[in-house]
């Protein structure tokens, strides 16, 4: 659980900004969609390689 403490003088906008930006940086939300479903290490890896190969192919070998 993300908690925000409110500071002298914030407003109500700001603190839910903090929380928005904390939320997403924590990346609370990909967590909870990894867990939702078992992906076994193999296709995880077969997935990583297979976005890296589109990346070199879409924008090139820029060194």
């Amino acid at each position: 659980m993300i908690i925000i403490e409110r500071k002298s003088n914030e407003s109500i906008d700001r603190m839910v900004k903090r929380y928005k930006s904390k939320h997403r940086n924590i990346k609370l939300r990909e967590e909870l969609r990894n867990r939702k479903e078992y992906v076994k290490p193999s296709v995880k890896r077969r997935t990583e390689v297979l976005s890296a190969l589109y990346s070199i192919k879409k924008f090139g070998n820029e060194e």
